[in-house]
């Protein structure tokens, strides 16, 4: 398939209503996201398409992008380039996860990222941390985290607030030694203490998040 049948064929799979969900959470675009990754499948790994529907404009084109590329074919700097083009938080969650994780660079962004100036691109280095304080914290310096979430955490702009939140839920986590530090940072600071959060699932609060999550290992 061509770029222009691909983006025709985004066009077609189109539902108003969709995207007028999808826009109450600041992604423009109203295309189901199980239709999206069976056309992915159908192209399967297409770099040189994927790079094209990047710079199509159109969200769901770069989402779709995210699913068909080759996450080892790009430099650190192509990805931080693509970072600070992304149009919507689904499309910046999915280049974090689907791509830059996957990559050889993630180390390298997650330190860049992590002292950025942009709210957002500092969350992806926030984003990226949680994933090493769960994988593989060895050479992170945890308290030094814990020092600049109880610092800043309190009044940084949302999409931060919420990377740093998952930071300091990971720590309390995953580290015995310092869970009690991690919960009584969140019991201070009462970052989403009061999120909406449905029936059966595990809220976003720290302390509750970190007391049920080690609640399940220690049952």
């Amino acid at each position: 398939m061509t770029v222009d049948e691909v983006l025709a064929e985004l066009a077609a799979l189109e539902d108003p209503r969709m995207r007028a969900v999808n826009e109450r959470h600041g992604d423009d675009h109203g295309v189901n996201l199980g239709a999206l990754r069976a056309l992915a499948r159908r192209l399967k790994t297409r770099q040189d398409l994927a790079l094209s529907l990047w710079t199509a404009d159109d969200t769901a084109a770069q989402l779709l992008a995210l699913l068909i590329c080759r996450p080892g074919a790009f430099g650190a700097d192509d990805l931080d380039a693509m970072m600070r083009e992304a149009r919507s938080p689904k499309v910046h969650d999915w280049l974090v996860n689907y791509v830059v994780k996957k990559g050889r660079h993630a180390e390298e962004l997650r330190v860049r990222w992590l002292a950025d100036a942009d709210p957002v691109v500092a969350s992806a280095g926030w984003a990226l941390t949680s994933d090493r304080v769960a994988k593989g914290p060895e050479g992170l310096d945890l308290d030094a985290l814990l020092d600049t979430v109880e610092a800043e955490m309190k009044t940084a702009p949302e999409r931060l607030q919420w990377a740093m939140n998952h930071t300091l839920a990971f720590i309390g986590i995953e580290d015995d030694d310092r869970r009690a530090r991690a919960l009584d940072i969140g019991e201070r600071l009462e970052v989403l203490k009061d999120y909406p959060t449905p029936p059966n699932c595990t809220s976003p609060f720290a302390p509750l998040w970190i007391r049920e999550m080690v609640g399940r290992r220690e049952a």
